[in-house]
């Protein structure tokens, strides 16, 4: 194996996985112009362009996508077993790239990643954020966190929390101003904050439940967002009745300034889960995440009287 070619290899995957060669430089630690030397070292010594180039996009030719799908799991292979290496005398390190929803940080992550910066400092954890789901492993991801249905089944999961459920929240100056629904189909003449599903692009439909059956309701308002946490800052300055999980707004019910609307109408949600391939559940660094969380759930579920994270 020629060594120049391997050790521009992690470069040549960096720029397919971000889609740019200034992302791939970011990510790495290198100035544009070194990423782009060494992507022009590879395709000299390949004979073949890896990358179709414009002003505006970097895409992968058929010889850079033939590369990258040998490469990417040779080197994500090599990393995993170097921190297993070194994790046999040591303690955990490395970078853990997670890819996570926004609403899952303050539900689950925060108090995780505080606890490892303590426990396990030379482990650095990297959270992207998205809110659609994405392919963890051709992202190069250690793990991500989703709603457990919404997880592929060949993953293995953790739980990260109990399950929650889904309520619609206003404010008091927005009741006081447009009243309370009195059940389902009065949604239709409130403002309601909507969800921008980020992938299909289309408006979600909230689910809920009216008679003892699940239905799905399109709602329509004033705002749209796609974000939780965006709905939730519009509920509390009145602009309309978002829809959000509850743990999320749990203070701003407790202290008065959100108020649930239609109880009876919420439904559960089976919670938080991480998850991954089960190739990288030996990797010190996510085994030292797994039981971090593993511990904080337990303490979390002790205080609040449940019994276990699966009951």
């Amino acid at each position: 194996m020629d060594r120049d070619l391997l050790a521009h290899l992690p470069v040549i995957v960096a720029v397919a996985r971000r889609g740019g060669f200034a992302l791939a430089a970011a990510e790495l630690g290198m100035s544009p112009s070194a990423v782009s030397h060494a992507v022009r070292l590879v395709e000299e010594r390949i004979g073949q362009p890896l990358f179709a180039r414009t002003t505006r996009s970097v895409s992968l030719t058929e010889a850079g996508k033939a590369l990258v799908e040998t490469a990417a799991p040779a080197l994500q292979d090599i990393a995993e077993r170097m921190d297993r290496i070194r994790g046999i005398k040591g303690r955990p390190s490395g970078l853990l790239r997670i890819n996570v929803p926004t609403i899952a940080v303050p539900l689950a992550v925060t108090p995780v990643v505080a606890a490892m910066a303590e426990r396990y400092p030379e482990v650095r954890v990297e959270l992207l954020t998205e809110q659609g789901l994405v392919d963890i492993v051709g992202g190069g991801f250690d793990a991500g966190i989703r709603l457990g249905e919404m997880i592929a089944q060949d993953m293995v999961t953790v739980r990260l929390t109990p399950p929650f459920m889904a309520v619609i929240v206003a404010s008091p100056g927005y009741i006081g101003r447009h009243g309370r629904p009195g059940g389902v189909a009065d949604l239709a003449n409130h403002h309601c904050i909507g969800y921008r599903l980020v992938r299909s692009g289309a408006l979600y439909r909230w689910d809920l439940r009216e008679d003892g059956k699940d239905v799905s309701v399109e709602t329509q308002g004033t705002a749209i967002v796609t974000d939780s946490l965006a709905a939730i800052d519009l509920a509390l300055a009145g602009v309309g009745l978002a829809y959000v999980f509850e743990p999320l707004v749990r203070a701003h019910i407790a202290a008065g300034r959100l108020v649930q609307i239609l109880p009876q109408s919420a439904i559960e949600e089976p919670g938080l889960f991480l998850y991954f391939p089960r190739r990288a559940a030996m990797a010190p660094k996510l085994r030292a995440f797994i039981d971090t969380a593993n511990e904080i759930g337990r303490a979390s579920l002790r205080m609040s009287g449940r019994k276990t994270l699966s009951d």
